[in-house]
C-alpha cells in the first residue's frame, strides 16, 4: 500500500480532537480518515489504475459516515450518483463500452469529450469524483471538503506529472468535472435532493388499522415519525424497477397458528435460543447511521474490499461502483414505496400484544415500517450487481467494523466476518435482521428476492457494445 503524508484531525480515546501530522497508507479504510496536506517529494504517493478509483471510493464512505444527520435513503441515493459519475467520466475512454445516458430514467444526454482530442481519464475520474461528493454532501463540514481536495490534489500532481502535458491534464479535468456537475443537476429532480433536511415528516397523519407500524419505546431514534415516508415516490436509476409489482405480503391474522401469526412466532422463538454467533451477526449488520456509514455504505465498502481483492481494469473498477450504488439506490426506493403501501408492524407490538407481553426485542426497532427488509433488499441487489462483474466467488474478510467498541448492553463484540461468495453475505445481512429480532422470514425473503430483480435490471442495461 501507499503512504500519503497528511495533517490530521483525529479523536482521542476522550472523543476530543486534536491535530497531528503522519503518514498514512491511504488504501487501507481507517475509523479517523486524514487531512490531505502537501507531502515532501520523497513520500510521493505513487497510484495503479486501480487505486484511483478504490481511494474514491474509500473517501466516499468516509464523508459518508462523518456527515451528519445522514440516513440510509439518504446514503443510498449518493452511491447511486457517485458511482455513475465515475462510471461515466471515463466511458468514452474504453473501448467496447456504452455510455448509459439515454438508458436512465430521464437523463437524455451527457457532455461529450471532443472528438480527435487526447484524455487522461484518470484525471477525469479524480477530478469527476471530487466534484460529485461535494455536490452531494454539500452540508458535510469544511474539514470534510478539504479533504475531498487534498485527496484530489494528491492524486492530480502524479498524473499531471505522468501527462507531462498541460493542455490534456487541464482538458481532462474540465471534462470530469463537466460530467459531474449534468449528473449532480439530474440528481436536483430526482425527489431525493437535499432529502436530510427533511427526513421526518412531522404533519404524516398514521395509518391506524390493525397490524399498522407504531413508533415503539425501544427504538434506534428519537423520533415518533418514521423516516422519510416519501422516498418511495423518487426517481429509479432504471424505469422499470419504477414499474415493478407490489409484492404479496400475508394478510393480518391474531389468530394463533395463522400464517402472519406464524411469522412472528418465528422471531419470539429465535430470540430464546440465540446463539452468541447469531448476535454477533445482529449487531455487526445493524450500520447506525449515527456511527457508521450506513446500510448501504456497507455494501459499497464490500465492493471497494472486492475491488482490492480481484484488481480488475480501471473501467471495470468503475462498472462496479456504478452496478452496487444505482442497484442499492433504485432497491431503497422500491423498499420504501412498498413499506409506506403496507405501513406494516413490527415485533416490538405484534408479540407483545399477542404472544409474550414482557418480550423485547434484541435489537432496536428503526424508525420505519417494517415490509419488506430494508437490509435484504440492498445487501441482495448489491451482491447481485458484484457477481455481475466480478464473479460469484470470492474469499472476502469484512472488517467494517473491527476495533469498535465491545457493546456491553447485549454483552457482544464486533467481530470480522469472513465469506466464500457475494450471496452468503447478502443472506447473512438478512438473517442477522431476523436474529435482532425487527424482521419477519418474509420480510427478509421477500427483500432477498426483489433484490435479486432491482439489481437485474441495472445489469441489464447495455453496457457494453
Amino acid at each position: 500500500m501507499n503512504l500519503v503524508c497528511v495533517k490530521a484531525v483525529r479523536e482521542n480515546s476522550e472523543g476530543r480532537l486534536h491535530k497531528t501530522v503522519a503518514c498514512w497508507r491511504l488504501l487501507f479504510y481507517f475509523p479517523f480518515l486524514c487531512l490531505f496536506s502537501a507531502c515532501s517529494p520523497e513520500s510521493k504517493t505513487a497510484y495503479t489504475d486501480q487505486d484511483v478509483p478504490i481511494a474514491w471510493g474509500e473517501m466516499t464512505l468516509y464523508i459518508t459516515k462523518h456527515t451528519p444527520g445522514n440516513s440510509p435513503t439518504y446514503a443510498s441515493r449518493e452511491f447511486g450518483y457517485t458511482g455513475l459519475t465515475m462510471y461515466e467520466s471515463i466511458v468514452h475512454g474504453s473501448p467496447g463500452y456504452r455510455s448509459l445516458a439515454g438508458q436512465l430514467n430521464g437523463l437524455d444526454s451527457l457532455p461529450q469529450p471532443e472528438a480527435g482530442q487526447r484524455y487522461n481519464w484518470l484525471l477525469s475520474l479524480n477530478a469527476g469524483q471530487a466534484a460529485i461528493l461535494k455536490a452531494l454532501y454539500n452540508q458535510t463540514s469544511d474539514e470534510n471538503k478539504a479533504l475531498i481536495d487534498s485527496l484530489e490534489n494528491e492524486i492530480e500532481v502524479f498524473y499531471r506529472e505522468q501527462a507531462a502535458d498541460d493542455q490534456v491534464a487541464e482538458r481532462s479535468i474540465a471534462y470530469g468535472r463537466s460530467v459531474a456537475d449534468a449528473v449532480f443537476e439530474w440528481s436536483k429532480t430526482d425527489g431525493g435532493h437535499r432529502g436530510y433536511l427533511h427526513n421526518f415528516d412531522k404533519n404524516m397523519v398514521h395509518p391506524s388499522g390493525p397490524g399498522s407500524w407504531k413508533p415503539p419505546l425501544y427504538s434506534q431514534s428519537f423520533s415518533h415519525f418514521p423516516l422519510h415516508p416519501h422516498w418511495g415516490e423518487n426517481r429509479t436509476f432504471v424505469k422499470a424497477n419504477s414499474e415493478l409489482p407490489i409484492p404479496y405480503m400475508i394478510p393480518y391474522d391474531t389468530t394463533a397458528g395463522s400464517p402472519y401469526y406464524q411469522q412472528f412466532m418465528a422471531v419470539y422463538e429465535m430470540d430464546k435460543s440465540l446463539t452468541q454467533e447469531q448476535k454477533e451477526t445482529a449487531i455487526w449488520w445493524g450500520d447506525d447511521p449515527d456511527v457508521t456509514f450506513t446500510p448501504p455504505g456497507h455494501s459499497y465498502y464490500l465492493a471497494t474490499e472486492a475491488l482490492k481483492i480481484k484488481r480488475p481494469e480501471l473501467i471495470v473498477c468503475a462498472e462496479t461502483y456504478a452496478r452496487v450504488g444505482m442497484s442499492v439506490a433504485d432497491a431503497f426506493i422500491e423498499c420504501w414505496k412498498w413499506k409506506y403501501h403496507f405501513f406494516s408492524e413490527r415485533a416490538n407490538t405484534y408479540i407483545p400484544r399477542f404472544i409474550d407481553p414482557t418480550w423485547v426485542s434484541f435489537w432496536p426497532d428503526p424508525p420505519f415500517p417494517a415490509f419488506p427488509s430494508g437490509h435484504a433488499i440492498q445487501a441482495s441487489s448489491a451482491a447481485t450487481a458484484l457477481a455481475s462483474v466480478l464473479g460469484e466467488e470470492i474469499e472476502i474478510t469484512d472488517r467494517a467494523h473491527e476495533g469498535r467498541p465491545r457493546d456491553e448492553v447485549r454483552d457482544v463484540d464486533f467481530t470480522i466476518r469472513s465469506f466464500h461468495a457475494f450471496w452468503e453475505i447478502a443472506q447473512e445481512t438478512a438473517d442477522s435482521r431476523f436474529y435482532g429480532g425487527i424482521h419477519t422470514p418474509q420480510d427478509n425473503q421477500v427483500g432477498l428476492d426483489q433484490g435479486k430483480v432491482i439489481a437485474g435490471n441495472v445489469i441489464g442495461l447495455k453496457w457494453r457494445d
